[in-house]
């Protein structure tokens, strides 16, 4: 079953009455949050565009969470390259809806079995804890939605040719799920593809982040997807989404160039001067909206990332489409995979 489903004036009516819910909720029993709204001020919320927002570095700095000590379940931290990393608390109610959604929003593209998977990393990145936050754990959370696992990579991050030919030989004639952050998948399956003639026309390829390391080498997403092609990987989906919104991604369609919003999240785009709302094709702050926080105020939070919503009710799903442009200048660097050393000789 698909979770994109709604036209926009669908999901804000359905989604506005929850949101503001939250809002009162979190200010209850987040006394932080209640602090920040009672002095910033909340206005009338009569769409989404009203809902305050909090910046997402917040949660680098505050503790924000809207549960009793004795009922965090798991507190998560997020892939900041300089130090500071937010904390995420979670109960096990809010554990469990995240891991639901974020399972239902990855059926809609891979179907509701779990298929072999090909991970393009090394799994020596699970024994790294300072790797582990962030990349090891993108890396264990996909895994959940495979099976028969194997590693592109030996422990040393070189390509493990054996151990990919070996996987294609025996799951390459039926679906299979390859996973990875965008940079690695160019390196070390585009490239060793190409090279050796591997079959790849019945993947399906999640990918997400590292695009900086891309752009540098003049690789833009729609190049990305035409030189897969050429190798017979057609079905991609790179995706959006971050530690303090956790169990929301923001899923790129099947015919590539957007990201769309699951039934139960959306986006707005924000002058970062006057702090606006901006129409489709002005590029702006992004902001990213999401009913499933309800242990942490973290329902409407103003990125670090400059994006743009090309259209509404026009794409593939219904519902904003929309792309990430890159971090705002003087961002903190985000982490995760591009935290990745290429071990050239």
């Amino acid at each position: 079953m698909s979770v994109f489903t709604l036209s926009q004036s669908d999901r804000e009516k359905q989604l506005l009455p929850q949101l503001v819910d939250l809002v009162a909720h979190h200010r209850r029993h987040c006394a932080p949050y209640d602090r920040i709204l009672a002095a910033s001020g909340v206005p009338s919320i009569s769409e989404m565009s009203d809902l305050p927002w909090l910046p997402v570095r917040l949660f680098k700095t505050l503790e924000l969470k809207s549960i009793p000590d004795d009922e965090v379940f798991k507190v998560l931290t997020s892939s900041g390259t300089t130090g500071e990393v937010s904390r995420i608390y979670l109960d096990k109610a809010a554990a469990a809806t995240q891991t639901r959604q974020l399972g239902a929003t990855l059926q809609t593209v891979l179907g509701p079995r779990r298929l072999p998977m090909l991970i393009v990393d090394t799994k020596s990145i699970l024994k790294d804890r300072r790797s582990f936050s962030a990349r090891g754990a993108g890396v264990l959370g996909m895994a959940t939605f495979g099976r028969d696992h194997v590693w592109a990579l030996d422990d040393d991050g070189a390509v493990d040719l054996d151990g990919i030919r070996g996987f294609l030989a025996k799951h390459g004639d039926q679906p299979f799920l390859i996973f990875g952050f965008t940079y690695l998948v160019w390196l070390h399956l585009y490239e060793i593809a190409r090279e050796h003639g591997l079959d790849l026309g019945n993947g399906i390829l999640i990918h997400s982040g590292g695009w900086k390391k891309l752009v540098d080498q003049a690789v833009s997403p729609e190049e990305f997807r035409n030189r897969l092609a050429a190798v017979g990987l057609t079905r991609i989906h790179n995706f959006y989404g971050m530690v303090e919104q956790i169990g929301t991604i923001f899923l790129e369609g099947p015919a590539g160039g957007s990201l769309y919003c699951p039934d139960f999240a959306d986006v707005v785009v924000r002058d970062p001067e006057t702090w606006a709302e901006l129409p489709p094709g002005k590029p702006g702050l992004l902001e990213v909206v999401s009913t499933l926080p309800t242990s942490y105020p973290g329902h409407v939070l103003l990125t670090e990332d400059l994006g743009v919503v090309h259209g509404v009710d026009d794409g593939d799903w219904p519902g904003k489409r929309f792309s990430v442009l890159g971090r705002l200048p003087r961002a903190e660097a985000r982490g995760c995979s591009d935290t990745y050393r290429s071990a050239e000789a």
